[in-house]
């Protein structure tokens, strides 16, 4: 199950399948210069929190293997500034800055490394090859980054797939599947392994306008897989709920604070309140790297607010009137008080989050506890 390439590094490229095709068409994007990675995760090509920072960490793999190193300082300037212009390419994910700061933090170990290298017995070392070997490093690191969120989807299908009884009717939101991580997903990936030991369940897909990432690419994956799955108007949700006939809520996540509140697709708060409402089980499905334990409550997430054409054209076509001022958040924040537990490849975080969520993470790590 789950045959899905988001994306990979292949002959000093990166390739990664182009979105904005799917449904449709099933297409594959490669990037031989930063900026075009830069350029598909600003116009989501490339999207989902996981399947960004993988993006960022080989985008900057890929821009440092071409940069003209004739000294520790320059090359370090050049390296910098390269990160610096991924972190701005989207401010919500914290996945994206995570996978900077690993890039940066192999780069400074790789660096402070190599006077080491630069003689092998009696051997000399060629400066230019000293600072090849910094550049496969960093390579090494973004593929490494990449096969470790694949192990992590993984750990979190084992650990949620108990919430999942057999014939369960599961509502998701957005795109929290394989196109969203380097494979396998997030939120799909519990329903993934409750598939995989037997469990037999219903997903409803809501569309998740503007861009429809439901539509487009969650009733894709499931398709695909021949997971039973109905696709539904995000305002359907509530009245499906009021039917009886969702079980539970299993979503992503884009950035999670220390208090438990969680930035995810807007419409997720939404979908949050219709299920403490009826009585039903709230689930985030995250890896530790989405977490960002500096920040203490949702207030304080960043969110991005993205083209107001996303609302008001569809396809290019324009569907409301010229003139109207548009409102396009991409996010919103849930507050920890309306989620279940959150579902991560270290285990299960249940309230009080701000306590359990701390124990998640080993003592020393690269969040900054």
């Amino acid at each position: 199950m789950n045959n899905i390439r988001t994306i990979y590094w292949e002959d000093n490229t990166v390739v990664m399948i182009d979105q904005k095709a799917l449904p449709m068409e099933e297409r594959y994007l490669t990037c031989s210069r930063y900026e075009e990675v830069i350029a598909a995760i600003r116009d989501m090509t490339i999207r989902g929190a996981p399947a960004i920072g993988i993006a960022a960490a080989m985008g900057i793999a890929l821009g440092a293997l071409h940069l003209e190193a004739k000294d520790d300082r320059a090359f370090r300037n050049a390296f910098n500034d390269i990160c610096d212009q991924f972190a701005q390419a989207r401010p919500t994910a914290r996945n994206l800055f995570w996978a900077i700061e690993g890039m940066k933090a192999c780069f400074e170990t790789a660096l402070t490394g190599k006077t080491g290298l630069k003689k092998v017995g009696s051997a000399q070392i060629d400066s230019s090859d000293v600072y090849a070997a910094i550049k496969q490093a960093l390579i090494e690191e973004a593929i490494g980054i990449g096969n470790e969120d694949i192990a992590a989807n993984r750990r979190i299908g084992l650990h949620g797939r108990f919430f999942i009884k057999n014939n369960d009717r599961i509502l998701t939101h957005c795109n929290a599947g394989a196109l969203a991580t380097a494979g396998y997903g997030t939120a799909l990936s519990v329903i993934r392994a409750a598939c995989e030991e037997g469990k037999t369940v219903h997903v409803y897909v809501d569309e998740t306008r503007p861009v429809l990432q439901g539509a487009r690419l969650t009733a894709w994956e499931l398709m695909k897989e021949s997971i039973s799955a109905t696709l539904i108007t995000d305002n359907a949700a509530g009245f499906l709920m009021q039917q009886g006939k969702i079980d539970l809520v299993i979503v992503g996540a884009d950035r999670i604070a220390a208090n438990g509140d969680t930035a995810n697709k807007i419409g997720t708060y939404s979908l949050a309140v219709l299920a403490k409402e009826h009585g039903i089980p709230f689930y985030v499905a995250a890896p530790l790297s989405t977490f960002d334990l500096s920040i203490r409550q949702g207030k304080d997430i960043i969110i991005e607010e993205r083209d107001g054409k996303e609302v008001a054209e569809f396809e290019g076509r324009r569907i409301a009137p010229y003139g109207i001022d548009v409102y396009n958040p991409a996010f919103d924040v849930t507050p920890y008080r309306y989620i279940t537990a959150m579902i991560t490849d270290a285990g299960i975080a249940r309230p009080p989050f701000e306590e359990n969520i701390k124990k998640l993470f080993p003592q020393k790590t690269a969040y900054d506890i």
